[in-house]
């Protein structure tokens, strides 16, 4: 991947670089990008990252630097779904030409103060005041710079002061105010209102700023320039820019401090993976989603799901694996750095089989299993899939978590923060209860697939909790059932997360939904994540998004 012009670069780049670039993006119309193939690859996940990516690729830059851009691009463009100061990024890369295959983990840390009765459930399970949720002891320390730069340092071409520029454009010269951004902050005007950054930020005169009106971030903005002369984002973790940060953090009771964000690393890891006859799927180990996804393919590989006669039985037994597996998730998993999570085991051939001869005997007594597990309502994220023409591939996940995350901005940064530490079990018993310098589970799944060795797919999605089960489906379809990628993405999703509630959408067979509510589970309809992928068939790369 030519690291020598990486190199070169870098060491070319001068402080004057920042002005130049900036104007240079800021003239060519960002906002409301059409999404193009191109021989040099693609990008696709949100429309002004798309356009910013697909421009990095176009000047022969890879999937790295185009998927990096086009985070950036996104965390302005679409504040209310990921930002700079966003709680975590998950990401899965095919580099050195799609032959070595790595993970990203920038999720979220909590801070050294955490405690595992930091948010203390009521008697209904919810946390009082829904601290957990909005305010500054939501938030842990933001992951998703620190991950861009370190994949960018470790498989780019681009300087991270190049990279970053056409974000900065866009926080300058601003954006019309969507309708549903300015119907989010109306319905929460008191949260946002509470808080000062956020009221600069979000407000005109007293008032929620209003659709159509120019939204602009210059602190922002600043900030980002300041790390851009720097070609750097160590100051938004050892410099004055963390500095700030962690003021406001006491300024308001918040738990982050200098030393937290100080310790902060994102990390490199290895990927989970499965095998299913020629083709491999990878995707971000724990305390991604990835985990759930494979325990439920691992199930329906030790039931020969696959060669099971198309009919409700089949349709069951496909339902519960993914039950099983929620199960599972929701009361075992956690980190693995700092609870005892039986991931091994649950990866295992032994517990696949186990669990195949249990649905076994349902699907056979008409009956479904039982399992007792508590909803909850996740939303948000950004979900980017890039390929190029030197055969890489990329998938990053990013998040604020539920839409503004913990509706809380870091005042002279324009830094709205996400809410990690919502995704947090607040039980402190539970493997994913809170805890000092921990990371909670999340439900990103930037997931790779390999065919004879080499990658064909790279796709994710947004939606909370509804994106380990699209994944789940969309893999059902195009490797197990070996579908064209058209019909895979096109084919109808259920979701559950692992209780006796299954939500379908309108296009699943009502012949299927009907007899599965006379075995007495609780069917109604509802919508699946949206997935962003990029494809190859017939030697060509096409993004696909649905």
């Amino acid at each position: 991947m030519r690291r020598g012009r990486f190199i070169n670069r870098r060491t070319m780049l001068h402080h004057s670089t920042v002005a130049i670039l900036s104007a240079s993006w800021a003239s060519r119309g960002l906002i409301a990008a059409q999404r193009e193939q191109s021989p040099e690859g693609c990008v696709i996940g949100e429309p002004t990252a798309e356009k910013v990516g697909s421009r990095i690729l176009g000047d022969g830059g890879n999937a790295v630097d185009a998927i990096v851009a086009a985070a950036l691009a996104a965390a302005v463009a679409a504040p209310h779904q990921t930002g700079i100061g966003g709680y975590g990024a998950a990401g899965i890369f095919a580099v050195e030409g799609g032959k070595r295959i790595v993970a990203l983990d920038a999720n979220t840390v909590a801070p050294a103060a955490m405690r595992a009765d930091s948010f203390q459930p009521d008697a209904r399970g919810q946390v009082p005041g829904r601290v957990n949720e909005f305010g500054w002891l939501a938030t842990g320390v933001p992951g998703i710079l620190a991950g861009l730069q370190l994949v960018l340092n470790s498989f780019g071409t681009r300087s991270f002061c190049e990279l970053v520029q056409p974000a900065i454009a866009i926080t300058r010269e601003g954006f019309p105010w969507p309708a549903s951004l300015a119907a989010t902050i109306r319905g929460a005007a008191k949260q946002f209102e509470s808080d000062l950054g956020s009221r600069k930020l979000y407000f005109r005169d007293g008032q929620p700023l209003a659709a159509g009106e120019k939204f602009r971030n210059p602190e922002l903005a600043e900030m980002l320039e300041s790390l851009a002369k720097a070609n750097s984002v160590e100051a938004f973790y050892r410099g004055d820019v963390a500095q700030c940060i962690a003021a406001e953090f006491q300024k308001h009771n918040g738990l982050v401090t200098v030393s937290d964000l100080a310790a902060y690393q994102a990390r490199l890891v290895e990927p989970l993976s499965l095998q299913w006859h020629e083709q491999t799927i990878h995707t971000a180990p724990l305390t991604a989603g990835g985990l759930t996804v494979l325990q439920a393919l691992a199930t329906l590989q030790a039931m020969n799901w696959d060669m099971l006669t198309p009919g409700l039985p089949r349709t069951q037994a496909r339902i519960e694996a993914l039950r099983l597996a929620w199960r599972d998730r929701l009361t075992l998993l956690g980190d693995p750095q700092s609870a005892s999570v039986p991931q091994t085991k649950l990866l295992s051939a032994e517990y696949a089989r186990e669990s195949a001869s249990r649905i076994a005997t349902a699907v056979r007594d008409g009956k479904h299993l039982s399992h007792s597990i508590l909803r909850r309502d996740h939303s948000g994220t950004i979900h980017l899939s890039a390929a190029d023409k030197y055969g890489n591939l990329a998938a990053l996940t990013l998040t604020h978590g539920n839409s503004f995350g913990a509706r809380v901005t870091v005042d002279g940064l324009g830094l709205t923060l996400g809410h990690g530490l919502s995704r947090f079990d607040p039980h402190p018993e539970h493997p994913n209860a809170p805890g000092p310098n921990k990371r909670p589970l999340h439900n990103m799944v930037p997931t790779i697939v390999t065919r004879g060795g080499h990658p064909v797919l790279a796709a994710g999605g947004r939606g909370g909790r509804k994106i380990p089960n699209a994944m789940f489906e969309l893999l059902t379809e195009f490797v197990v059932r070996g579908q064209r990628f058209e019909t895979a993405i096109a084919a109808p999703r259920c979701h559950t997360e692992g209780d006796d509630t299954l939500e379908f959408e309108k296009s699943w067979p009502e012949s299927e939904t009907s007899e599965l509510a006379k075995l007495g589970y609780r069917v109604k309809p509802g919508g699946s994540a949206t997935l962003s992928a990029v494809v190859r068939e017939a030697g060509v790369w096409r993004p696909a998004m649905r």
